[in-house]
């Protein structure tokens, strides 16, 4: 069993009297963040450990509480050590950390005490020496009963830094942050302005990162530019929404007005709002919304091939509708295998088939385009199944 322990109990530096849990990152607050990266780990109990409740704290820790997962506010360490099941793991992270998941998911396994170091002489100030050439990056892995131990030192020791002791002292391995982790908006903050910054260098990271061709190429340099501009002017995702049914409405209009490289290139455009509102839909934590335009996506690029070949059927030899339905139909065999921890960057995805459609229209050639795309959609078939197989 997977438990998390976050804290709420410094002030913002440049807020007074707010804390530094409750300040926004990401179009949601610093506590809510953290505690989401615990669920996407598997934590099914969060404890926060509180200095004082506060209206925005109480807010962010009820709507913790509705994605599923029991969060229990305590006082004091010896409060934690009771509400923590003695046979869980405790996932720690320091009050201020702004991380993503992927960062710290290797202190999630199993194991025994664990802190995530960086190198001492490379390490910000906010980081909390641990013995060595080695600071706390902000995560702990930990025994209950190293909570317990902290309970027992004096009162007037900050609880955070006692468990980091009492870690230490118990010998816990040191993990390095992932190379790069700093770069990519990992860090420890009591200052909006900062916090702010390390979201937006987070943001950043998380679409370069996507192993997808067309997203890690084509979406990620306008994401980079957009969306930090977005979550800063809390921009409605629904505004991208429209936009995007608008380009893919028009993109239809036009192939079936007998316009098949306007109406590529209108669809392949709508992907790209569609692909921005997800990811913001995903760090608002609107799950359905973003379902639903990674959905559209699918879907526009289905209607392209499919009125693509249903407009050039009886233009060769070959019938370019069921070619059209044969890639629709390997596209979604394809997203259904292509499991993300299986996902290599050459595979294909709707998008992807949609940009091979366009670029063969645009030269000239649109039934070799859909060709093409139809073994591009079975080359990636064949690879998942590969794939699942050597995982099996």
């Amino acid at each position: 069993m997977l438990a998390g322990l976050l804290f709420a109990t410094h002030e913002a530096i440049d807020r007074p009297g707010t804390l530094t849990a409750t300040l926004p990152l990401g179009g949601t607050t610093l506590i809510e963040a953290q505690a989401r990266m615990l669920v996407e780990l598997g934590a099914s109990q969060i404890v926060v450990l509180v200095a004082r409740v506060t209206p925005e704290l109480l807010g962010a820790l009820g709507r913790i509480g509705r994605r599923g997962v029991a969060v229990d506010p305590v006082r004091s360490a010896a409060e934690a050590a009771e509400k923590l099941h003695p046979l869980s793991r405790v996932l720690v992270l320091a009050d201020g950390l702004i991380s993503s998941a992927g960062m710290i998911a290797p202190l999630a396994g199993e194991g025994g005490d664990a802190l995530l170091v960086v190198e001492a002489d490379t390490a910000p100030a906010g980081f909390e020496r641990v013995g060595g050439n080695a600071a706390w990056a902000g995560v702990a892995r930990l025994d209950p009963a190293r909570v317990a131990e902290a309970a027992r030192l004096p009162a007037d020791y900050d609880i955070q830094s006692a468990l980091v002791r009492v870690a230490s002292q118990a010998q816990a391995a040191h993990m390095l942050l992932a190379r790069g982790g700093l770069a990519d908006g990992h860090g420890i903050e009591h200052r909006a302005a900062a916090i702010g910054a390390h979201g937006r260098a987070l943001l950043a990271a998380s679409v370069a990162h996507r192993t997808a061709w067309f997203d890690r190429w084509l979406v990620a340099p306008l994401a980079r530019r957009a969306l930090p501009t977005l979550v800063e002017r809390e921009a409605p995702t629904i505004s991208l929404v429209v936009g995007a049914v608008a380009l893919g409405l028009g993109g239809v209009g036009a192939l079936l007005a007998g316009w098949p490289t306007f109406g590529l290139l209108l669809l392949l455009a709508a992907i790209f709002p569609l692909s921005l509102g997800a990811t913001l839909s995903r760090l608002r934590e609107e799950d359905g919304l973003a379902v639903g335009q990674e959905g559209a996506a699918a879907v526009l690029a289905a209607c392209g091939a499919i009125l693509l070949g249903r407009g050039l059927a009886g233009a060769g030899p070959t019938n370019t509708l069921v070619v059209a339905l044969g890639l629709v139909v390997l596209a979604g065999l394809g997203e259904r295998a292509a499991l993300p921890r299986l996902r290599r960057r050459g595979w294909g995805t709707p998008a992807a088939y949609l940009a091979v459609l366009a670029l063969f229209t645009v030269a000239g050639h649109p039934v070799l385009g859909l060709a093409v795309a139809a073994c591009y959609a079975a080359a990636t078939v064949a690879a998942a199944v590969e794939a699942l197989r050597r995982q099996a």
